[in-house]
């Protein structure tokens, strides 16, 4: 596609690519300074999780909760504030227009690092850590996470130590954003040996980032540690915790406690709000996130075929009682995958209508018959499907219940097969083993709204694809649509487009949104540098700035 001289110039200035931040202050990672902020590390911050940590290289598929931990132990060449402005973080300044890092095209991109970075085992970061991290993520032995964006990547040259340039083989818009989320690891370590994917490394990271790995707990804890030759502003602690609490009762009756200094991952429950927002010596805010609430469905499955039982299920559940009666009324409904506060979500999608009477008739007319035991069948097909969700999420599971009764009233089965995190997370939900689960998930790549990894038929892990469409769903128009807002940088183009991705997976119905999240968070007071960020998975994004005010 063809544009302009000014267009592409405009386009890629909103995308935030020519922004004067990212050109002028190679160091915005770091955060003002502050007198309280001590001169050496010194204590600890414990975090509570409600899931284990169970991926530490952070190229391959992983969830949420491990992000955290990634963030804290690795560093990417760019990072995303919560205005949505890229920074630097490796390198030394942000590609731009201007600064001819990026040509105007946006097919030739030309990195340049810092010279004062070393990896935990003292080794220097070199632009051939770089190379070796881009070219690994497409080798077709590894497992990655994701090779959206990184499959364009061409003729990858080291011009010096500090120094890389690459050419896309074709222009994509939300590349930048990837490299947010792409942390570089050491080629000295990992470069030698042949299989990266059970590399010691991957138990045991060596990173570039703030803290360093410390000692691990399996089922309990995880203990990363100072940083000392940190390139950055901070670390400001000796020590930090991340504890696992699989049962969201326990993780806030401990933070209650003070044995835990921060909630994350799945924070505090709605129905503790009223209490935990008045606790002494605590500090509680209620925050919007861009984490979705849905039933996911796993497209293949003989009993999701067809199209009238997804839109039936769907039909049959009261999603605004389960926000009002369980989580207080904080969530948001929604209809879409996307956060209501981004860019390019789409407002306009058909309301959901809770309605026993519409379900019924969706399935009678479909010719699904009850059998002697009210559940009904078709061609062979019993309609009943399991749901799992994390055993211990108590809300989840009384949504669980909530819903299994609603469907039964229209004849759907509905079993209740919950796991513990690591199992529930693992090869269970990436190799598409479930029939049906309560997740909640961010579908941005930083402010982008890029879901090529998640809806793509070619991001199908169980069937090869690179990515985390462990759904499995597949639709070819839906394809065509995000490989053409790949190609453009013009934002409001891409606004149209995605609100027409977004009109196609509402109506498709490969997962059945319920709502996007309002998190309850805390932390003790004197906790000081905690901010969210709603362009970042995880809200310990940047512990490096974490601190006591003494």
């Amino acid at each position: 596609m063809e544009f302009s001289k000014m267009n592409r110039r405009k386009a890629l200035t909103m995308l935030g690519l020519t922004g004067a931040a990212g050109a002028l202050s190679p160091n915005l990672l770091v955060s003002p300074a502050f007198a309280a902020k001590p001169e050496e590390p010194t204590g600890q911050i414990v975090v509570g999780v409600s899931q284990e940590p169970t991926v530490f290289n952070p190229l391959m598929p992983r969830i949420e909760v491990d992000d955290g931990v990634h963030l804290s132990l690795f560093d990417g060449l760019v990072r995303i504030s919560p205005d949505g402005e890229f920074m630097p973080s490796l390198a030394a300044e942000v590609p731009t227009i201007e600064n001819s890092g990026l040509s105007e095209d946006g097919l030739n991109w030309r990195f340049k690092l810092r010279d004062d970075v070393t990896w935990h085992d003292g080794e220097p970061f070199t632009a051939e850590d770089v190379k070796f991290t881009l070219e690994l993520i497409v080798d077709p032995n590894f497992r990655s996470w994701r090779t959206t964006g990184h499959d364009l990547v061409r003729d990858i040259e080291v011009v010096s130590p500090t120094e890389i340039k690459w050419r896309m083989e074709e222009p994509f818009a939300p590349y930048m954003s990837i490299l947010v989320e792409t942390l570089m690891v050491p080629k000295h370590i990992l470069g030698p040996l042949e299989d990266r994917n059970e590399a010691p490394f991957n138990q045991a990271p060596v990173g570039t980032g703030a803290f360093k790995w410390g000692s691990r707990r399996a089922g309990d804890n995880l203990e990363l540690v100072a940083n000392t030759d940190y390139f950055g502003d901070g670390p400001y602690v000796e020590r930090l915790i991340f504890k696992y609490i699989p049962d969201l009762t326990v993780l806030y009756t401990q933070f209650k406690s003070g044995d835990i200094d921060i909630t994350s991952n799945q924070y505090i429950t709605p129905d503790n709000y009223a209490e935990a927002k008045d606790l002494a010596g605590k500090e509680v805010t209620v925050v919007p996130s861009s984490t979705v609430e849905s039933v996911f469905l796993n497209y293949e499955k003989p009993q999701f075929q067809d199209k009238a039982v997804r839109e039936a299920i769907y039909a049959a559940i009261d999603k605004q009682t389960i926000i009002d009666a369980l989580y207080y009324g904080l969530p948001t409904p929604t209809e879409s995958y996307l956060p209501q506060q981004s860019f390019f979500y789409n407002p306009d999608l058909p309301k959901h209508e809770y309605s026993i009477e519409k379900a019924n008739t969706l399935l009678d007319d479909a010719g699904w018959e009850r059998g002697s035991d009210g559940i009904r069948e078709k061609d062979g097909v019993r309609l009943s499907f399991g749901n799992s969700t994390t055993s211990g999420n108590h809300l989840r599971e009384q949504a669980q219940q909530f819903i299994q009764q609603s469907l039964g009233d229209v004849g759907i089965e509905m079993t209740i097969e919950n796991k513990p995190p690591a199992v529930m997370w693992g090869e269970y939900w990436t190799q598409s083993q479930f029939d049906s689960v309560i997740v909640g998930i961010v579908f941005t790549t930083g402010a982008d709204a890029d879901v090529t990894v998640r809806f793509s038929s070619d991001a199908i892990p169980v069937q090869g694809g690179r990515g985390s469409n462990t759904g499995q769903y597949k639709n070819s128009d839906v394809d065509d649509l995000l490989e053409e807002a790949g190609r453009i940088f013009d934002q409001e183009k891409r606004k149209e487009i995605y609100a027409r991705v977004q009109e196609i997976v509402r109506d498709d119905l490969p997962l059945l949104p319920l709502f996007q999240y309002a998190t309850v968070r805390g932390h003790k007071e004197g906790l000081k540098g905690v901010e969210p960020n709603i362009n970042t998975r995880i809200d310990t994004w940047n512990a490096a700035q974490y601190y006591w005010d003494q």
